[in-house]
This record gives structure tokens, sequence and C-alpha cells, in this order.
């Protein structure tokens, strides 16, 4: 007896323990009598009172129960005692002491007597309360993030259009689409790495100028941060003023420089200068494209403010004027000044490119890219290996003959650094297309060429013949 005894009492123990560990409040309902009698971990949980207390049926603890909950807890119970004598629900819990809403997890074993009527329900309750929060962050986090991508799909779509309506040929639809979208790319990977908070105006001008013109442009101004809606703005009328300098203005020369200053305004807002200085003569232009109006409209609308451009003999000066409603708080995460945005580690070829006869290599877990990659390497005269979408592919391929590769640095969740490995051991040169925002040098640390995308494919030609150094025709 005294060994039986001991033997219960340590099995009492251990499921003391377990419970006490797993947070788990047990209860035990006498449902002949009437009474609930309630543990010190469900009492810390649901605020009821340690002990007994009455409970004559189901009815009398739905005062607890949020009144949104309550429905979909009776139905649940409806179909729960026809199944059998296993419940379990999940419901928002009013706690009586506090007054104080708690998500619970309610989980019991029926006993039923010798009539079959309901005897005893024993079970345990579990405070949900940290991983509802969770998942109701999640679910706002994915509703932002579907949010956000059709908003840039929708802008995409626009820039399109209306780079479309005003461009006479093909060549330079590409050229005036590409630089806005990889304008737009900067400003989201800037936003990124600010967990979207913000991006500061002098990120934004080094994403747009740092590799643009050594030596011809400078920037400077306050630590100043804009809200995302405001930096995309800002970027894309940057990419603007860049654009045509370089095409007509003080960047089309070595003599040329552009200098760009922001202040601060005292409604909140700030004030940016765009100065070009040392090109060839300015003269009004004959036509608005659609980068005037975009600078001048859009992004001064964006930016709840004004943009005024001078075209000046001397040189263009342009004025962006923003509002307060543009400018954010500094974020907690403040990533580094980036460097160049454009192609950040690849020499720019001159000339047409040619690969002819190169064996090359296309790692790309997205189908239209590896196919726009294809065709770009092909038509420089490539003989293009796979491409390979997944890391598997890419490893089988590894075993023949290749002179170069171009890599994308995630595939569909997997690292491509077992392929840079593979092929950094063969020393075969490559080149990664990737969508990542490395604050310092390609991914993984590898010796290696990057290109961010968006990308033109030309440009990843460009970059596989520096590699190869076969810019020139072959005899």
């Amino acid at each position: 007896m005294m060994r039986g005894d001991s033997g219960h009492s340590e099995e009492h123990r251990r499921l003391e323990l377990a419970l006490q560990v797993a947070g788990l409040g047990e209860f035990e309902w006498d449902m002949a009598r009437g009474v609930l009698t309630v543990s010190e971990r469900m009492a810390a949980i649901t605020g009821f009172p340690a002990g007994p207390m009455p409970a004559p049926d189901t009815r009398s603890l739905e005062p607890f129960i949020h009144p949104d909950d309550l429905e979909a807890f009776r139905i649940r119970k409806k179909q729960q005692s026809a199944a059998g004598g296993h419940y379990e629900f999940e419901f928002r819990h009013i706690r009586p002491d506090d007054g104080r809403t708690v998500w619970v997890r309610v989980a019991g074993v029926l006993a039923r007597g010798a009539d079959k009527r309901p005897k005893r329900l024993t079970g345990i309750v579990e405070d949900i309360t940290p991983h509802k929060l969770e998942e109701d962050q999640r679910q706002t986090l994915m509703a932002e993030l579907d949010h956000r991508v059709k908003n840039v799909l929708a802008t995409v779509q626009s820039l399109a259009i209306q780079t479309a309506r005003r461009t006479t040929s093909l060549d330079g639809f590409l050229q005036n689409f590409g630089g806005r979208l990889k304008a737009m790319g900067a400003a989201n990977e800037l936003l990124t790495a600010a967990r979207w908070r913000g991006a500061a105006i002098d990120h934004l001008a080094a994403a747009e100028l740092g590799a643009l013109a050594p030596g011809q442009t400078a920037w400077d101004g306050p630590e100043l941060f804009l809200t995302p809606r405001a930096a995309n703005a800002l970027a894309l009328g940057l990419h603007e003023l860049a654009a045509n300098a370089v095409k007509f203005g003080a960047l089309s020369v070595d003599t040329g420089r552009v200098n760009l200053r922001w202040t601060r305004c005292r409604d909140g807002g700030f004030e940016l200068t765009w100065t070009e200085s040392g090109g060839p003569t300015v003269t009004l232009p004959h036509r608005r494209g659609f980068g005037s109006t975009l600078l001048e409209q859009v992004t001064g609308r964006e930016l709840n403010g004004e943009t005024h451009v001078d075209y000046r003999p001397a040189g263009v000066q342009a004025t962006l004027r923003a509002g307060a409603a543009a400018m954010a708080p500094r974020p907690e995460t403040v990533p580094e000044a980036p460097v160049a945005r454009i192609a950040e580690t690849v020499a720019t070829s001159s000339g047409p490119t040619n690969l002819r006869g190169a064996r090359v290599l296309i790692v790309e877990d997205a189908v239209l890219l590896a196919m726009e990659l294809e065709i770009g390497l092909s038509d420089a005269g490539a003989r293009v290996i796979g491409p390979a979408y997944e890391l598997e592919e890419a490893m089988v391929l590894l075993d023949q003959p290749l002179d170069a590769a171009v890599l994308d640095a995630n595939l569909n969740g997997h690292s491509v650094t077992p392929v840079a490995q593979a092929l950094a051991a063969r020393n075969v040169p490559f080149v990664f297309a990737t969508g990542y925002g490395e604050a310092a040098g390609a991914p993984g640390g590898f010796d290696a060429p990057v290109i961010r995308k968006p990308y033109d494919v030309t440009q990843v030609a460009a970059a596989v013949a520096e590699l190869l150094k076969v810019n020139t025709p072959h005899p």
C-alpha cells in the first residue's frame, strides 16, 4: 500500500511538473454537482478564483466568452458533443478579475456515468495570446505585402504605358523604361533595408549618382528620411534629372558637374536643388517628354510640394520642395550608404558584345528572366548551358565544359553558394545577377561582379564579356 501511494505521489509530481513547464492550467468539472474546480495555474491564466466555483452548465460560463466568439463556440460544442467525449476550443476569454481579454485553448475529456449522462469533464487551459498576436501580425504583413506588390505592379504598368506613348523607337523605350525601373529598384532596396520605415535622401542620391560620373557629381545636406511613397518619387525624379544630364546636359561632357544640395524647411519639409554647370549651353526643350511631366507633376505631387525646372544657359537648375507629409522619422535600422546602383561591380564594355563560342551556364529560378537571359546571351553568340532553375539542376550541369556562368543568388529558397564554390574551384568565372541588396560586394563574399535586378540583358552580356575578355570579334 505504501509502495502504491509512493508511486501515485511520484506520478502526480511528474504530471504537475509537466503542466508547469508547458504553461498549462488544469481543471475538473463535476457536472453532476455543477461544480468547476480551478487549479492555481488555470486561475493565473483565466482570472477565475482558484478552487471550486459553481458551474451548473456551459451557459454559466458563456458570459466570460467574447461575444464575437460565442456563436462559433456553441456550434463547435454541439458538433463535438455528437462526435464523442473529446472537446477542444479556441476563443477569446474575458477575465472576471480585471476585464482583460486573452486567447485560450481549452481541451477536455468527458466521462459518463452508468446512465450515459455526462458526469465529469477533466481538461487543461492554455494561454495562446502570443500565438494569436503573431498570427495576426503575419496576416497584417501579408496583406501589406499584397498591397505593396499591387501598387508596384500598377506603377510599373503606368510607367510602361506612359514611356511607350512618348518614345518613337523600341531601343529608346527599353532604355528609358529600364532606367526608371532601376530607379524604383534602388529606392525599394533602401526601404527594405530600413524595414520600410523610410529612406535617407543622401542614400537615394548615392544610389543614383554614385557611379554615374565619378568626380563630376557631389551631394550634401542634413540627414533626412522620407516616407516610402516620397522616397520612390524622389528616386524617379533624380533619375530623370540624371538621365537628362547624361544625354544633353553637364554629364554629357568631361568638364561638366552636378551639385545636389538639400535643406530642411521651417514647415517640416525639405528643399532640394539640382545644379548643373560646365556643360553645353542649355536651350529650352522643343517638346515636353514624359520625363519632364514626371519630374514637374508626379514628383511634386507625390512629395506634397512642387517642382520647378529652370533651363538656364549655363546649366539646368531644378528645385524640388516637399511638404512635411513626405518626411519620416529616423528608422531604428538605418542601412549603410549604398554603393553604385547600376552594375555596382561590373566594368562598362564599349562596342557590341561578342560572346561567340563561349559556353555560358545560366542559373536562374525565374522562368521569364531565364528565357530573357538565354535569348540575350545567344544573340551575343554564346552557347547557353541550361538554364538551370533549381540547385540540383545546376550542380548536374557543372559536369560539362564551361567558360562562364550567370548566377542568381537564391534558387527557390536555396543559396547558390554550392554552385559558386564549384565554379571557383574550377577557375570558371561567374557574375551574380541578383535581386538581393547586399551592402558590400558579391553575395557570399565571392570575388565576382554583381548586377542588381532589374537589369538590362545587354548589361549581363557585357559583364560576361569582361570576364572572358572577348569584346573583340573572333578571327
